[in-house]
């Protein structure tokens, strides 16, 4: 694929990941991209490198319009390894007049690369660096999602390059938003959010409040993952402004894991609990859903109810290591339940409980706990859970 132009003189001159199909834990089924741009001027520029397998499709993209060489300065927005990997290579190709980062961000450079003698620059929020026709200023966005992130703004054509923020994971050939199903855009986008950036949701909304109070105009936002936004930037700041108040949809699901079906048919029982006070609800049994997509479910999700079974005076692994996910991310204000079978010792749903109330869940119940196969009237006691969640539900909204 040859470079593409996204406004006069700035390029996306990324790589496209087809194959990854994991991210930290997070799954990437559509594989996704590592963006860079390349703005040309007075000052050549290179906004973001790529991860250091990709170097050969930036650097070949780059040679399209530019000899490498040529490059006056490098601005790093972030320094995770997808968006740094290739830095030192790029580096010793084009030994830049300029390498442009954030405090955090040199400190980080030279913890990851152990090169103090590149050419640091700190960008400065206020300070402008002018490329001769086109203009950069900065802004800091510590912790959105490392302490290095930084956005940069180009003022005449009112671009936001966001680094890791307003991004997805998504490899298709479609460059802009306007190209690409706007389903699948909220799916990737949510997703995104919802893995990486729900425990940074306060500064996400600082953030917000801070750009809106400085009048910035964006015409467009340029990601280091996934689509340009240049139809509808303010469908994805829109979004980011919703999920950073954590506020749900007002409905529910039910994450559980099963080990002889007991636990599973007390599930169906409390959604049909829910059922009957019109809450809509889904089901996700853990041994067939990928904890990132149960995660960006609940980003939007106004009630948590978890069912498990007791193994080993303990959860089952795959509930253990689910509930340590999203205690990581700490999603707020949602309505909790828990339930679960046993066969001896029963301690699950109170550990369920436990990280609950970590999470500052609302509880409403001290949960249900079922010795083996539930009969008949404890599947009713189910029911009522459900009924109890939705009537605390409707009395929330």
């Amino acid at each position: 694929m040859k470079p593409i132009q996204i406004a006069e003189n700035i390029y996306w001159v990324g790589a496209i990941d087809w194959d990854v199909r994991d991210f930290h834990g997070y799954s990437t089924n559509r594989g996704t991209t590592y963006n860079a741009f390349l703005i040309m001027g007075e000052k050549i520029t290179l906004i973001d490198t790529v991860k250091k397998s990709m170097k050969a499709d930036l650097i070949a993209r780059i040679r399209e319009i530019v000899d490498p060489e040529k490059i006056d300065y490098i601005v790093v927005n972030h320094v995770e390894m997808d968006h740094s990997g290739a830095l030192p290579e790029m580096m010793e190709l084009i030994k830049p007049e300029k390498l442009i980062c954030s405090t955090m961000g040199q400190k980080a450079l030279v913890q990851h690369f152990h090169r103090e003698d590149w050419p640091y620059e700190i960008a400065v929020p206020g300070k402008d660096v002018s490329l001769g026709e086109k203009t950069l200023s900065f802004l800091e966005t510590r912790m959105l999602h490392w302490p290095d992130s930084m956005f940069t703004y180009v003022k005449e054509d009112k671009i936001l390059f966001s680094s890791d923020a307003f991004g997805m994971h998504l490899g298709t050939s479609e460059r802009f938003d306007d190209q690409v199903d706007p389903a699948i855009l909220m799916e990737e986008l949510t997703k995104y959010y919802a893995n990486i950036l729900t425990l940074y949701s306060p500064l996400v909304k600082k953030l917000i409040v801070k750009v809106k109070e400085m009048g910035l105009e964006i015409k467009m936002i340029a990601p280091d993952h996934g689509v340009v936004w240049r139809k509808n930037p303010m469908m994805a700041i829109e979004a980011y402004e919703r999920w950073s108040r954590h506020e749900g949809k007002g409905n529910a699901m039910i994450i559980y894991d099963t080990m002889w079906h007991s636990t599973e048919m007390m599930a169906k029982e409390v959604a049909n609990g829910l059922q009957d006070e019109g809450i809509s609800v889904k089901l996700y049994n853990l041994r067939y859903n990928h904890r990132s997509d149960v995660m960006k479910e609940a980003l939007d999700a106004s009630a948590i109810i978890l069912g498990c079974p007791t193994l080993n005076n303990g959860l089952l692994p795959r509930m253990a290591g689910f509930l340590m996910y999203m205690r990581g991310l700490r999603p707020t204000n949602k309505i909790g339940a828990a339930f679960g079978s046993y066969g001896w010792s029963g301690e699950a749903v109170k550990l369920l409980n436990e990280a609950m109330t970590e999470m500052k869940f609302d509880l409403v119940d001290d949960g249900i706990k079922v010795k083996y196969v539930p009969e008949a009237g404890e599947l009713s006691h189910c029911v009522e859970l459900g009924r109890k969640v939705g009537q605390a539900l409707k009395e929330k909204l």
